[in-house]
């Protein structure tokens, strides 16, 4: 299997983080280990990756959401000094339209929320990206993501943006500075939910899976994830040096630190579940009931990534044989 070169990405500097969404892509929480990646790994990805990542439409210097690199968790502001450290090893690499991803937990106050910003900036961080929605809502009262968007905007200008921003708009609407259980926010604005870009896989499925529609495993079996697998935007490479694509948390393409390897092509001979998803979900299925004697949920599933994410956290949880179900412990951090 050719995997193409990535054009644009993140990296996880840690799974730790200050919240445990519900719909969480890649099972972040508190209870995550405090791995940080380190300086010297981080050093030997930034290097392999300074050559490939591309500049926003716009210009190097600007950012948008899948255009040039940013750094994420986790939370990434858990780790301050960290964080500006590596930002720094990638501005001397000169990589392009590279941002940060918060969910402003620690905007306690105006003075030190300025400071972290200016001295990130002077690293060489181009922008921020501030995640807004129901479900950090229920951990992050509104007034510190307040505090984070006015006083990045000041320092970054149009390089400080909000995802979501029509989230942002209705907290304000609502006059909301403190948490909101996801619950009651429903019950105050039931119509917006259909508006969130919510990708059904990660913790949602199984945190937030009885707002979906689900079906039999058979629906999806002539589904193939081949075209996430090779996706070449919006990778993701976590502290371990996992190569993640297609936001397919807990699949690894291979060690990171040696990219240019993985790029070289995938013997699929050595990784049966990158296999199996590369044909279609029917796959998948077989090994996960035949060898692992894995049973369907009588409930269903709302997605095919749904059926993809029981499979492999039932095998990870029988077996590490597959070298491709990395980092194990996201497995047992999705409820």
């Amino acid at each position: 299997m050719l995997v193409p070169r990535p054009i644009s990405g993140g990296i996880l500097l840690s799974y730790k983080c200050s919240s445990e969404c519900k719909h969480c892509m890649y099972a972040c929480s508190p209870n995550w280990k405090a791995d940080w990646i380190s300086l010297k790994d981080a050093d030997k990805i930034l290097n392999q990756l300074a050559d490939k990542i591309q500049a926003s439409p716009l210009g190097p210097d600007k950012i948008d959401i899948n255009h040039g690199l940013h750094f994420t968790g986790g939370e990434p502001f858990l780790n301050y000094d960290l964080l500006l450290k590596i930002t720094d090893l990638a501005s001397k690499l000169k990589i392009p339209s590279m941002f940060v991803e918060t969910n402003c937990f620690w905007c306690k106050d105006d003075e030190a929320t300025r400071n972290k910003l200016v001295e990130l900036k002077r690293a060489g961080l181009n922008g921020i990206l501030i995640s807004v929605n129901p479900f950090i809502l229920e951990q992050v009262p509104f007034e510190k993501t307040e505090r984070g968007f006015r006083i990045s905007s000041e320092i970054f200008g149009e390089n400080a943006i909000i995802y979501q921003d029509l989230f942002y708009n209705i907290f304000k609407l609502l006059k909301l500075k403190d948490t909101l259980p996801f619950e009651e926010f429903l019950r105050k604005s039931p119509d917006s939910l259909q508006y969130v870009e919510l990708i059904p896989m990660g913790r949602a499925v199984y945190k937030i899976g009885h707002l979906f529609k689900k079906y039999k495993a058979k629906n999806f079996f002539n589904l193939s994830c081949k075209g996430d697998l090779l996706r070449d935007w919006h990778v993701h490479i976590d502290n371990y040096g996992n190569y993640m694509t297609g936001y397919c948390g807990g699949i690894s393409l291979g060690d990171a630190k040696d990219l240019n390897l993985i790029l070289e092509g995938i013997d699929l001979d050595e990784f049966p579940i990158l296999k199996a998803l590369i044909s279609n979900l029917k796959q998948l299925y077989r090994i996960g009931v035949e060898q692992f004697g894995y049973k369907e949920r009588n409930e269903g599933y709302i997605s095919k990534c749904h059926l993809c994410v029981d499979i492999r956290r039932h095998i990870v949880q029988i077996t590490d044989k597959f070298k491709e179900l990395k980092p194990k412990e996201l497995y047992y951090n999705l409820e």
